[in-house]
């Protein structure tokens, strides 16, 4: 036993130490990683010309991968946001860098005034239907390449977004008139009309909703082809737009699918009803029930479905907006507390739902056995409990909640004690502590507001420097001559690597051949090993245009490193030897002192053995002159 206690204890202490040192681990990771993240800060801060700043923002210059149009790749911003090095990708050098590609092609507008740059969006926005054409027909024009800009196309899908929420606003306005019929009336343009069919048709602007949608699922699509499942979940704002365009299209589904079942009856009606009014003939209940009014139709009708799915769409489509927030200065910001704020109180709603829970269902058994016995329905069901918890966090239910008809006072008071500690914990405690989270976000945002806002703008300046999607919903529909032309190049180039893979399989086929004698085998083996040293010699003879700035910046670096230190060093030196001076100082003045009383002492002496050797002869003088 005590030596299975001894192993236990054993096994204890070495968890504990392990546990000890993946949290030290961790601590010295994290401090590495604080000094890569300086030392990239450090290096750019150390740039001169463009040419090195280049290097650092593209990576390899030599051998990176150059796009169709001559525009740098920027693989180390990308990675710099990746990994959230926020200091480096809010750097001046990098802004100013991303800054030269927003503008790209309209370099003239850079300098241009406020009112210069809204009367070019404003143009933008009233000629984009005649820009789209000109793009279709002329793709590689000057005006082409000015639509390709970052900038332009930024214009041009916020333009279009706008146009789309335009659409919803109009499409509420027209629903105004069926607000004007009651739930238990039916209206319809001809008597033998089945009243589904005129309320499930879609209007004008429901049409052009539909194409604005369809545009931005083939944008979409697009986006995760190119740039892959898993980095397309890794966007929040990617997971939103998906989230968006998959309820308007469950929407216009289930409207499109009632409108099928409606007119399934209109042609029942038109085929074997031969009144002409449809009030005094009955009906088979499948077709009956699309006469009905609102007030007699199912809970889970298709066409009820839809409109409660298209009023949670239209909400996520306005919130969209905020994803352009931040190529504003004074929106920035605000926008980027509001994400650091929601993803606050997802945090905070870990501790919410725990405690939530455990309320709703102790409240609801304890109530569960008086449904009709209480003066409102509150803890009867899950739901009602539900119900009351929730809206009590808004000071929204009453006391009343707890009290039964009947004399059972040891309920009654569990109900009281409960319903207390439950506000108590729920408004007094946990608000609290969520809105002091929320200031904490949003003094750290604050404290480095310029930082954040630049970061989060080059992140949205990124997602428009890519090749593609130049025109926005629903323009893209329509395939351009330039798609075609890369249709055509992409299955030239697959044609091109096959041919070339078969080629390859022969060669392999030979090269396996020949190597068969023991000859050729060496032979070959000799002249492998001369190309890699002669590749090893002209690498380390020839080092690159990249090597060669990242070692005159590297040097740069360490250089000012050492300055730096040496600096810090002389001046701890010299406080050394001030103290030094001083101490040494005070030695010298007290010796100096301590001689100078010295001297002091013996000329005083001296002259008070004078003095007194004087008045002694002076003295015998008086008394030899009273003798004579």
């Amino acid at each position: 036993m005590i030596c299975l206690e001894e192993e236990k204890s054993w096994h204890i202490n070495r968890k504990e130490s392990e546990l000890l040192n993946d949290i030290e681990k961790e601590n010295d990771y994290r401090k590495l990683s604080m000094q890569c993240k300086d030392f990239v800060v450090g290096v750019l801060d150390l740039c001169r010309d463009t040419e090195e700043v280049e290097a650092i923002l593209n990576g390899d210059v030599n051998f990176q991968v150059w796009s169709d149009h001559h525009r740098p790749s920027l693989s180390r911003i990308k990675l710099a946001i990746k990994y959230e090095v926020k200091k480096f990708v809010a750097h001046p050098n990098c802004q100013q860098q991303l800054l030269t590609m927003w503008y790209e092609n309209l370099s003239g507008l850079r300098q241009q005034s406020i009112a210069v740059k809204f009367l070019a969006v404003f143009g933008v926005s009233i000629g984009l239907p005649f820009l789209a054409i000109a793009y279709w027909i002329a793709p590689c024009s000057k005006l082409g390449r000015i639509l390709r800009s970052p900038f332009m196309k930024f214009v041009a899908h916020a333009v279009s977004f706008t146009i789309f929420l335009g659409l919803l606003v109009v499409n509420a306005s027209d629903r105004f008139e069926g607000v004007k019929t009651l739930p238990n009336e039916t209206f319809t343009d001809y008597p033998k009309q089945i009243f589904r069919v005129k309320t499930t048709q879609f209007s004008w602007t429901e049409m052009l909703i539909m194409k604005w949608v369809l545009g931005m699922i083939w944008s979409e699509c697009k986006e995760i082809w190119e740039e892959g499942p898993r980095e397309y979940v890794l966007h929040l704002w990617n997971l939103l737009d998906f989230g968006m365009l998959s309820i308007f299209v469950a929407s216009f589904t289930a409207r499109f699918m009632a409108f099928l079942k409606a007119s399934e009856a209109q042609l029942y009606v038109d085929q074997y009803v031969p009144d002409n009014t449809l009030h005094n003939v009955s009906l088979p209940p499948e077709v009956a029930y699309f006469t009905y009014a609102r007030d007699k139709w199912w809970p889970s009708d298709p066409q009820i479905i839809s409109e409660g799915l298209y009023a949670i769409a239209v909400v996520l489509s306005f919130s969209r907006i905020a994803y352009i927030l931040p190529a504003n200065e004074s929106f920035g910001p605000l926008q980027i507390s509001l994400g650091r704020t929601v993803k606050d109180i997802f945090k905070f709603m870990v501790i919410f739902i725990m405690v939530f829970v455990a309320f709703m269902i102790g409240m609801f058994n304890l109530y569960s056995y008086y449904r009709g016995a209480k003066y409102n329905p509150a803890f009867t069901t899950v739901e009602e409990s539900f119900k009351t918890l929730f809206w009590s966090i808004f000071g929204l239910s009453e006391v009343i909640s707890v009290v039964l008809k009947y004399d059972h006072k040891f309920i009654e008071n569990i109900g009281y004690v409960l319903y207390g500690v439950y506000n108590v914990t729920m408004v007094v405690v946990l608000l609290n502590m969520l809105i002091a989270m929320i200031n904490n976000s949003y003094q750290e945002i604050e404290e480095d507001a310029d930082v954040e806002w630049k970061f989060a703008r080059a992140k949205l300046w990124l997602s428009y420097f890519d090749e593609g999607r130049t025109l926005p919903a629903p323009f893209n529909l329509v395939p351009s001559p330039k798609s075609f032309y890369y249709l055509i190049m992409r299955i030239k180039m697959c044609l091109i690597k096959l041919c070339k893979s078969k080629a390859k399989s022969c060669e392999n086929d030979l090269e396996m051949g020949m190597l068969n004698s023991k000859f050729r085998k060496t032979r070959y083996q000799a002249g492998m090993r001369n190309s890699e040293n002669l590749t090893a010699n002209n690498t380390f003879s020839k080092p690159t245009r990249y090597q060669k700035i990242m070692k005159r910046l590297i040097k740069r670096y360490v250089l000012k490193a050492q300055v730096d230190r040496e600096n810090d060093e002389v001046n701890e030196g010299e406080l050394k030897e001030i103290k030094q001076d001083i101490s040494s100082l005070r030695y010298e003045l007290l010796e100096e002192k301590s001689q100078a009383t010295g001297e002091l002492a013996d000329l005083i002496q001296q002259l008070s053995e004078k003095f007194g050797k004087n008045l002694n002869k002076d003295h015998l003088r008086v008394n030899k002159g009273k003798d004579i």
